[in-house]
């Protein structure tokens, strides 16, 4: 959905308001829980009158214009679509606008889509033709409507500061289906406008567009392995593809250089750090690069494997762990991808090294030192046991000693959670792990979140979800103890609340009772009879999530409080005080991000359910006995 939807001509004339763009930024917080930042609205005021004195003398005054258009579930935001019908066929026609204000811009060496802008500061950012191209194609693939229309959606990139020689070498990138455009060729993209759209009125189309039906993007593990066997499984979008060029052209440099470059992506729940890590791990191996993916996190390792093995029985020896590297080649891999890097340790001594073989090393230090180009992907607010220290610090701090150059990306969009970075933001502000309180949840159109009275009625719920084709799954804080099975197989019912019993998921990695092992948790349907803990969930994604906050995090007064006594997590409580207030917020927030669609929370604690109530005034009403 677009902040504001108006003709262009109305564009034209409220851009000479000022009262326009401070309307513009009403809607922004309203829609986003957040204000936007000056460069935001600086852009706002320069670019979108240039784009009206470009539709006004295209003689476009009719057409639809969609501002700050939110691409279906990500976060990302197309600056502009202008929306009506073609000259020639009369068909739906749109056309998606970036708008630059660089003056000036050159390439990254040795990259094609890569550019340098002195403006930003000079680091990486994606070429305005790869960035609108990608909008093109994800806007057709996820919604329906035009999904059989191939050329039904065509991009332009308009730096309207710039002159052509200022901006050369961006002209080189060539693209049938988006196209660049300065000041210099503005008379130029005026023909290209008018070839692609009629001066009829836009508004029939633009209401097609955002009445379409949208198409549920994929989950992680169910396009894993096509993307590791065959590629292409997953479109990469603005700073995930930056990411993953200056990795590749990392490796191209490193069999040249005897300087080694450190790339650290850093990027909350969602935002695509497996899915890159996925996509370099099938294009580095296509092109002859020696790769390895590693993570901490013996879930997610063990459910690669499990599914990419299916289709291939020797890719899965290139998911290992971190304590694998203890005694690793030095610079013997092109590439290590370590995913899920805030798990790293101080030491792989006690994971898996023998005594006698330790390296003396830490282990970040290890992963550095194991390949020509090390790949860490992290989000420091995952950190949720003791002994786990990876953060961009650490990473930095053992690179530069080591005389590495270090390159980071942050991945700023938001692909899980239906792509609401609203959502993301109002847990961040709820768990106090950014500052300004908890704040009201604003209703989003493709993301829910809703408050249930009782985990009969949570259960109830996400049940019809999981009949109706979604995958649900629900989750807890480690409140309860966890048994083992019974000698006949049958789970024992731990987590009870009041006259409501169910499981934990199995602990091991043998199936009994009719429950999945337990890194096939989050995947395997029979999933859903079964509580998932934070070493389950953490790493996957299903489309609907509850959450049960147990008695170790409860709202008393006017803030959070951690109970040690709450806990049956073992290690965590032997964390200092403040680290486990640490821990548990992060655990929570890792639990609460795991949705696609929707997310229930509940809690065992009266006062605290009472909170979430006042927060989110759509609740699920207790089930009739």
């Amino acid at each position: 959905m677009p902040l504001l939807r108006m003709s262009a001509r109305a564009l034209f004339d409220q851009c000479s308001d000022g009262g326009f763009f401070e309307r513009l930024a009403q809607k922004y917080r309203s829609v986003l829980s957040q204000d936007p930042s000056p460069s935001e609205r600086h852009s706002w005021e320069n670019s979108l009158p240039a784009l009206a004195e470009v539709l006004r003398d295209a003689g476009l005054d009719d057409i639809e214009v969609l501002i700050e258009h939110r691409l279906p579930l990500t976060s990302l935001r197309a600056d502009v679509i202008l929306a009506g019908s073609h000259p020639t066929t009369g068909r739906p026609s749109y056309v998606i606008v970036e708008l630059k204000q660089w003056s000036e811009a050159r390439l990254v060496p040795n990259t094609d889509n890569l550019c340098l802008v002195a403006r930003m500061g000079n680091r990486p950012v994606l070429h305005p033709v790869a960035q609108v191209r990608r909008y093109c194609d994800y806007l057709q693939d996820f919604t329906n409507v035009l999904s059989d229309q191939e050329d039904a959606v065509a991009g332009v990139a308009y730096l309207h500061y710039a002159v052509d020689r200022n901006v050369s070498e961006l002209l080189r990138y060539p693209d049938a289906r988006a196209q660049l455009f300065t000041d210099t060729s503005r008379g130029e993209l005026i023909k290209y406008l008018q070839a692609r759209l009629s001066a009829l009125d836009g508004s029939p189309e633009g209401d097609s567009l955002l009445a379409s039906p949208q198409a549920p993007g994929r989950q992680l593990m169910r396009a894993a392995a096509a993307e590791i066997i065959d590629g292409d499984a997953f479109l990469l979008m603005d700073e995930q593809e930056v990411a993953a060029r200056l990795v590749k052209r990392a490796a191209d440099l490193s069999r040249q250089s005897d300087q080694k470059e450190v790339i650290v992506i850093s990027g909350g729940p969602g935002s695509g750090k497996s899915v890159i890590a996925l996509h370099l791990m099938g294009h580095l191996g296509r092109n002859g690069r020696s790769v390895v993916h590693a993570t901490g996190s013996k879930s997610f390792t063990t459910t690669l494997r499990h599914v990419i093995g299916v289709r291939n029985g020797r890719i899965p020896k290139l998911f290992r762990y971190f304590f694998d590297f203890a005694n690793a080649e030095r610079n013997g891999l092109d590439v290590l991808i370590c995913d899920e890097a805030h798990r790293i340790r101080q030491r792989s001594s006690g994971q898996g090294a023998y005594a006698g073989h330790r390296s003396g090393r830490s282990q970040v230090e290890e992963l550095i030192d194991a390949a020509r180009v090390p790949v860490f992907l992290l989000d420091e607010h995952q950190v949720v046991r003791p002994g786990e220290m990876g953060s961009v610090k650490t990473i930095d701090e053992a690179a530069h000693a080591r005389g590495c150059i270090v390159r980071h990306v942050d991945l700023n969009s938001q692909f899980r959670c239906g792509g609401s970075r609203a959502y993301e933001h109002w847990v961040l502000r709820l768990l106090g792990l950014e500052p300004g309180g908890p704040i009201q949840w604003q209703s989003e159109e493709d993301f829910e979140l809703l408050v249930a009275e009782s985990p009969q009625t949570m259960e109830s719920y996400l049940r019809s979800r999981q009949e109706s084709g979604y995958t649900s799954r629900m989750t807890a804080g480690f409140c309860w103890q966890w048994s083992d099975p019974r000698i006949d197989g049958s789970l024992v019912d731990d987590v009870v609340i009041g006259a409501w019993r169910r499981p934990w998921n199995l602990r091991g990695e043998r199936a009994v009772g009719g429950a999945p092992v337990s890194s096939l948790w989050a995947t395997d349907p029979s999933g859903f009879e079964q509580i998932g803990c934070i070493y389950t969930a953490q790493g996957f994604e299903y489309a609907w999530n509850g959450v049960i906050f147990g008695p170790d995090l409860v709202w008393r007064g006017n803030g959070w409080r951690a109970v040690r006594g709450g806990s049956k997590d073992h290690t965590v409580k032997k964390a200092a005080p403040e680290d486990f207030d640490r821990l548990i917020r992060n655990t929570y927030k890792v639990l609460l991000t795991r949705g696609l669609a929707g997310t229930i929370l509940y809690s065992t604690d009266p006062e605290t359910r009472a909170m979430l109530c006042s927060l989110v005034p759509a609740g699920i009403k207790q089930v009739s006995e």
